[in-house]
């Protein structure tokens, strides 16, 4: 290959290299965008992905006899003009990443045609199959020190891909992002819709995909803060979730009638538990005299389908939608509807057919052509999709949506046994080459998403949108979406691998994941994937242990939310009050509502300062080695060290009784700082490894010193005494800050400025908190609110339960400072 250019466009350089075209387009001093392909020109940027680019960086292009180097103020690239090799390194030259010495960049020319299963037409946002595509690779050369993080949500709990292999395309319990990012000072974004694998295993370091136009990588350099900045910059701003919807959700797999959703309610209300959000599962649309005989076969529960996917009440079970919203709305609890993408019969299915927009392939596994997806890549087929589900549903007052199966073919359900992992790949992907154009099999979800965001804003912008999917890819964040692991299995591996597959996918970019607390699957079904541990549920000693622990790591997620189908999820069906488990899930339940003035404010963080609150510990501390391999710990925010239970002390499956079982387990504290235990306030140095005492009640849980932790006081919902104290909990050893956002808490006049972020200052050697002058304003902010400071020591203003305050602080919007003495 031998390199020459061909000229100095304004947004980057364009080269000839061996008959391809090679761009280096620099869309903002830290982000350069690589576009290697054989094509007449050079693609666009823009894609389903990639939100509209106003390239603004300053470049230089220096030429010298055996290179180019383009230089910007945060990047240097490096161009080898005999083999096209690509060096990056930072601003002072010291290497990020770099291709073999050879050339790490291959095009092989492939017909997305030909890619397709089946004689068949498929759904695309593009106009035609027939077009120059190419599978594309690009081979690169890691540093051994450096962490390999992101790609998605995949099984496995792997905390550190370096030395791994991953293969990238949607499932059941799969997440496709195609985006790595290192604690090396970099990450790598691949423009793609395509399946796509990554390796750093024997078979070389490199990341191929099977369909593109071109090897197109967005590549950000910065720490890991920086990187996912860069990345949100390149697929849009996280949007703002409403303030209840960090309240608690319950859900399971199914409440029948609207009375039985304001029954639950009311329950939680007597019982002066805390909780936000009710959700309505499937079945609750009209029935139908047609039924799969092959249902039960599949996994499914006997009886009719009904007419799955219509957007409407059954008028039997359901006899006043709008009653039952208000019902629920009186008692400060919004609901929560699953609607899918398939449609069996109906109004709704008739609407679409008739349009033209159902995508029904007899050759699809079953299930999959029985459950005919929409093309949810037509925008006609999206605006009808959504006004369907604004007159049967949203009109009614439903507050939000969950839109299941998003990947959308699940063909798992299919399958007598767990495959191969090749096997299931392309059984899953064959599935969608069938109806889906195979550069686009991965984005099913992101244009659903799509849909309903831009509907429901267009109808008005009272309420956020927020829609919990079951599939994601970069981007989707800025529709108003989080993404829920899937229909995962009830058991303690199970649990203790999706704290780093969820770690994983933050890392990629989008900041918004959960999962169903205490797992979809609870006992033994009939499907390969319905193998749960506990087949007595709520009755198994053994469940209600895994359970509580589960509940303790979801009050630290996003999305704070119970769900499942074999057995009951309600509070009080795991114990009476005075029982471990029922007043251990209290206390973690309303631990949560006391800390929402720092959750909402690191929710806030994420739209107006691109920050992720569920943080990998290689991403919260990249120097840190030790912190790189560590999968069963996380970041809360900058503070908080949350380290969940994921073994068994006291039960096993069918009540067994465990002996021998430590009531601890080994605690990573990342070096750099000390720590203070939540519950005792005992003081830890950081960097080495500790036995936390971790009996039932109590997950160990770490703040880190120089923290400014505020916490609200107790209350059932996340509206009730909005202009209460608040209690600042500082973590003395080092100076701390803490910018507490507010807004409104719905709707979107947060776009247009209305919110605002109050300073907080703790100076360590004088022992002064200050709370400086506020940042911004809007109607609903509590002009004026009193702070009580609590310095936390060992044994003081420690655990859940309100703290003494050392001192008071009133304030008014205007700076005021307190002196405490320790």
């Amino acid at each position: 290959m031998h390199v020459t250019a061909l000229r100095r466009d304004a947004d980057g350089p364009l080269f000839d290299a061996g008959g391809q075209k090679l761009k280096l387009q620099v869309l903002a001093d830290d982000v350069v965008r690589l576009v290697y392909t054989a094509g007449e020109s050079v693609p666009d940027p823009e894609s389903p992905m990639v939100v509209e680019q106003d390239p603004d960086g300053e470049w230089d292009l220096v030429e010298r006899e055996s290179e180019f180097e383009l230089v910007t103020s945060a990047m240097r690239v490096e161009l080898d003009r005999a083999t096209g090799a690509l060096t990056w390194r930072d601003a002072d030259g010291d290497l990020l990443v770099r291709e073999p010495e050879d050339g790490g960049k291959s095009l092989v020319p492939v017909s997305p045609e030909d890619l397709t299963v089946g004689d068949h037409e498929v759904a695309s946002p593009r106009d035609s199959l027939d077009r120059e595509a190419y599978s594309t690779r690009l081979d690169l050369e890691f540093d051994d020190d450096e962490a390999i993080l992101g790609l998605g949500q995949h099984e496995g709990g792997v905390a550190d891909y370096s030395g791994e292999e991953q293969t990238l395309y949607q499932g059941n319990t799969k997440v496709a992002m195609p985006a790595i990012l290192s604690t090396g000072g970099y990450g790598m974004l691949w423009n793609t819709g395509s399946l796509t694998t990554f390796h750093d295993d024997q078979h070389g370091s490199y990341v191929w995909t099977e369909c593109d136009d071109a090897l197109d990588v967005f590549v950000v350099a910065g720490d890991p803060d920086a990187v996912i900045a860069g990345f949100r910059d390149l697929t849009g701003e996280a949007t703002m979730l409403p303030k209840w919807s960090y309240g608690y959700v319950q859900s399971k797999e199914r409440y029948e009638t609207g009375d039985e959703l304001v029954d639950v309610v009311s329950e939680y209300r007597d019982r002066e538990v805390p909780i936000d959000c009710v959700v309505q599962d499937w079945q609750y649309w009209p029935d139908t005299e047609d039924q799969h005989p092959n249902f039960e076969e599949w996994g499914g529960p006997a009886g009719d389908w009904g007419q799955w996917g219509q957007k409407s009440f059954h008028e039997g079970r359901y006899p006043d939608p709008s009653a039952t919203m208000d019902a629920l709305h009186d008692r400060n609890v919004r609901l929560m509807v699953s609607i899918w993408p398939n449609m069996l019969a109906g109004e709704n299915y008739d609407e679409m057919r008739d349009a033209g927009h159902i995508l029904d392939d007899e050759d699809v596994p079953a299930p999959g052509n029985e459950q005919r997806y929409y093309d949810a890549f037509s925008e006609q087929a999206r605006d009808i999709y959504w006004n369907q589900a604004k007159e049967g549903l949203f009109d009614h007052g439903v507050d939000a949506w969950w839109c299941d199966s998003t990947e959308p073919y699940d063909p798992t359900w299919t399958l007598p046994t767990a495959p191969d992992p090749f096997a299931l790949a392309k059984h899953t992907t064959d599935a969608f080459k069938r109806v889906f154009d195979p550069g686009y099999i991965n984005t099913y979800s992101l244009h659903q998403a799509k849909g309903i965001y831009e509907g429901q804003r267009e109808a008005t912008d009272d309420k956020r949108v927020i829609n919990l999917t079951r599939s994601g890819y970069p981007g989707q964040h800025r529709y108003g979406a989080i993404t829920w692991s899937g229909d995962i299995e009830a058991t303690w591996e199970r649990y203790r691998t999706q704290i780093a597959d969820g770690l994983q996918f933050t890392a990629a970019g989008n900041p918004k994941w959960t999962l169903d607390v205490g797992a979809f699957f609870v006992g033994d079904g009939p499907s390969w994937i319905t193998d749960g541990d506990f087949d007595d549920g709520v009755d198994d000693a053994g469940y209600r242990e895994l359970y509580v622990r589960w509940f303790q790591y979801g009050a630290f997620l996003p999305m704070f939310r119970s769900h499942g189908t074999d057995t009951p999820r309600e509070m009080w069906r795991f114990g009476d009050p005075g029982d471990r488990t029922y007043d251990t899930l209290v206390n973690f339940d309303r631990l949560r509502y006391r800390l929402l003035p720092y959750l909402y404010s690191l929710a806030g963080w994420e739209t107006h300062r691109d920050y992720t609150m569920y943080r990998h510990l290689a991403l919260a501390f990249p120097d840190d080695e030790d912190a790189h391999e560590v999968g069963d710990q996380f970041m809360f925010g900058p503070s908080m060290l949350v380290c969940p239970v994921t073994e068994p002390m006291y039960y096993g499956p069918d009540s067994e009784e465990l002996d021998g079982r430590a009531e601890a387990r080994e605690v990573y504290l990342p070096e750099g700082t000390d720590w203070y235990d939540f519950w005792t306030g005992e003081r830890y140095d950081g960097g080495q490894t500790i036995l936390a005492d971790a009996p039932l009640e109590k997950l160990p849980l770490f703040v880190k010193a120089g923290s400014v932790v505020p916490m609200g006081p107790e209350v059932q919902h996340t509206g009730e005494k909005p202009a209460a104290p608040w209690e600042l909990r500082v973590y003395p050893g080092r100076d701390g800050a803490f910018d507490a956002y507010e807004d409104a808490g719905d709707g979107y006049d947060y776009e247009d400025g209305e919110y605002a972020f109050t300073p907080i200052r703790w100076d360590d050697t004088a022992d002064e908190l200050t709370v400086a002058d506020r940042d911004g304003s809007f109607p609903e902010l509590v002009e004026q609110r009193e702070f009580e400071v609590v310095v936390v020591g060992e044994g003081r203003g420690t655990g859940v339960d309100p703290a003494d305050s050392d001192v008071t602080v009133e304030y008014d919007g205007t700076e005021a400072s307190v002196d405490v003495e320790r």
